[in-house]
């Protein structure tokens, strides 16, 4: 890259840098200006202005904020104080956003619970939010119901849109409370006292592992998320953000709804995405903005070619997830004019973004801002999964090119502060000691990834999903990514499985098929597109792929039931033989678990 690129390239990276920073330079962690004290800002300016356009109609900011009063007013009917929580089982609506609000305005916290639960796993994430009251939908209280059995304390449920016939002695209407309550703001010295050290909401993480654990976002974590990207998309009055994202998580609930509900922007919702609507819907809302998760991209990319999807307006997508192979495609079929892509987790303090549209790239931490971006890759070791420490016991950074683990320095300021989990076991299992100097405290993301020598950071794979093979790594996003492209094949989750009396894991990869499963066409593809240690040893077929409300594979389950054909439902296959693979016999899978084969 020439000096004249390079020159351009820091001055883009310094201007979306500078937005960003301009907008969360006031959080203070000891302030007390709450996230509901920005969105009351934002009405008191625009308070005509559309705010929100969902499935069932427009409200305008004055309407909207008159809505969150009224949840307020009547969460202190319900003699809820400073410091309790309700959880929130709804689909994408203006009153999710209000509920939640509104309960800010008094000192309460809210629980967002993913609306995909059920059962077992919904009662857990009841369970820790600690909550009493569930506020919920038409289409989310029956699941409520079926798992408010499995939760050892009463919880009383509030249904939007419930049929008077379905009431209950704890189940109740919440329309005609709500109603009913003042549409005033609540006096701010009801919220007297709290700062933004205070927990604002409960965000649970996917459980792609196991059970969803749920990350305390305090005030300050909120208001940094939604004036972050308030600031780095430069949204103003006049943009439209299409959001169809859960607003349980946080990137559709926080990233996704800042820059519009701060800059005086419409937000557009939809409950869920549909991707034979999505580029008519854009087009006749006329959005400039767009927030993706990566595999939606995918999965736009994956659809036949539509009438719509160049005619928009869009102006910028911005997200995460998106990967390598999907980007260009995507950005060029697509004529999405620019693109920014951006690393962060729920509960982590360690942000990355790549304001100049590197494909690939999950942002960039320039030289001359090293000491600035709080993160670090550190040297890991995949047999150990903990970072690799020197004679002295400190931990090492890697070196360009090198793959290691992203941490961020653990401090008392918004933009290192660690609020962990509720649960403070968990907490501890993210915090590393004794890293670069004795008694310092660094946040561990649990994400692999490597930097280049322009400072462009690679994501690689998440801790635990890379595995070690035949003395190699082998990462699980690139073989995805390589087979995703195989003939035949929708969908690939990659994935390690323990072999007795082998060393490491060998691969396995769970296919969603288009037609019949080709064992040999498979196999020539898997040959051409991975080097030896990284192709699978034994595929699975499936009918779908579980995923999370986020689109990322549960693949918990898929390595339970490894390579077991009592527990895999679904033809099974080995590598070897003429085709590259063939089925799984209970002879074969004899030979293998005796040691008599080896892969």
């Amino acid at each position: 890259m020439g000096l004249v690129a390079n020159i351009r390239r820091d001055m883009r990276f310094v201007k979306g840098l500078r937005l960003l920073l301009g907008r969360i330079k006031p959080i203070t962690m000891d302030s007390p200006d709450l996230v509901c004290d920005d969105w009351e800002e934002a009405v008191d300016k625009f308070a005509d202005h559309i705010a929100i356009q969902d499935d069932r109609r427009s409200i305008s900011y004055r309407e909207l904020d008159a809505m969150a009063n009224r949840f307020g007013h009547w969460a202190v009917s319900r003699r809820l104080k400073r410091g309790d929580t309700v959880a929130l089982v709804m689909q994408n609506r203006a009153e999710y956003i209000a509920a939640w609000m509104g309960f800010a305005k008094v000192g309460v916290g809210t629980a967002l619970i993913n609306t995909n639960l059920t059962g077992h796993a919904l009662a857990h994430c009841l369970t820790i939010s600690n909550a009493s009251q569930v506020v919920t939908d038409e289409d989310c209280w029956r699941k409520v119901e079926d798992a408010r059995s499995l939760v050892d304390r009463n919880l009383m449920l509030w249904v939007l849109g419930l049929a008077d016939e379905d009431e209950a002695d704890e189940r109740r209407g919440l329309d005609k409370p709500v109603r009913g309550g003042s549409s005033v703001r609540p006096a701010r010295s009801i919220r007297s006292g709290l700062t933004n050290r205070d927990t604002a909401l409960y965000i649970f993480t996917s459980g792609t592992t196991g059970l969803p654990k749920a990350a305390k976002i305090t005030h300050a974590r909120a208001r940094t998320y939604m004036r972050a990207f308030a600031g780095a998309t430069a949204g103003t009055d006049k943009d439209v953000t299409f959001n169809v994202l859960p607003l349980y998580h946080s990137t559709g609930g926080l990233v996704g709804i800042g820059p519009a509900l701060l800059n005086g922007g419409r937000l557009v919702l939809r409950k869920r995405f549909s991707a034979s609507s999505f580029w008519p819907d854009v087009k006749a809302s006329g959005a400039t903005l767009f927030v993706y998760i990566g595999e939606l991209c995918r999965y736009l990319v994956n659809c036949p070619e539509a009438p719509d999807e160049r005619s928009h307006k869009l102006r910028l997508a911005f997200g995460n997830g998106l990967r390598p192979d999907v980007w260009e495609d995507f950005q060029k079929r697509f004529a999405v004019p620019n693109i920014m892509e951006f690393y962060g987790s729920t509960e982590g303090n360690v942000s990355l973004f790549n304001f100049d549209g590197k494909a690939g790239a999950i942002g960039r931490i320039p030289g001359f801002l090293k000491k600035q971006i709080n993160c670090k890759l550190v040297r890991f070791d995949i047999d150990t999964e903990l970072p690799v420490r020197g004679a002295d016991g400190l931990c090492q950074l890697a070196k360009p090119g090198e793959v290691g683990e992203a941490i961020g320095m653990i401090g008392d300021d918004t933009r290192h502060a660690f609020s962990g989990y509720a649960d403070k076991a968990a907490s501890e299992k993210k915090i590393l000691r004794d890293v670069f100097v004795r008694g310092d405290r660094w946040f561990r993301t649990g994400d692999l990834m490597k930097q280049d020598s322009d400072g462009y950071i690679y994501f690689i794979d998440r801790i635990g999903d890379t595995y070690r093979w035949k003395g190699e790594n082998v990462s699980t996003a690139e073989v995805e990514q390589r087979l995703a492209d195989a003939p035949g094949v929708k969908e690939v989750i990659a994935y390690g499985v323990p072999v007795p009396g082998q060393e490491g894991k060998a691969g396995m990869v769970a296919l969603v098929i288009d037609g019949r499963f080709s064992a040999k066409t498979f196999a020539e593809w898997v040959d051409q597109e991975l080097p030896s240690y990284a192709r699978p040893a034994f595929v699975r077929l499936i009918k779908e792929a579980e995923t999370t409300g986020t689109f990322k594979y549960r693949k918990v389950d898929l390595v339970a039931d490894g390579f077991d054909p009592e527990k895999v439902d679904g033809a099974l296959y080995v590598r070897g033989g003429k085709s590259g693979y063939t089925k799984l016999t209970e002879a074969a899978r004899a030979g293998i678990l005796s040691g008599e084969t080896r892969l």
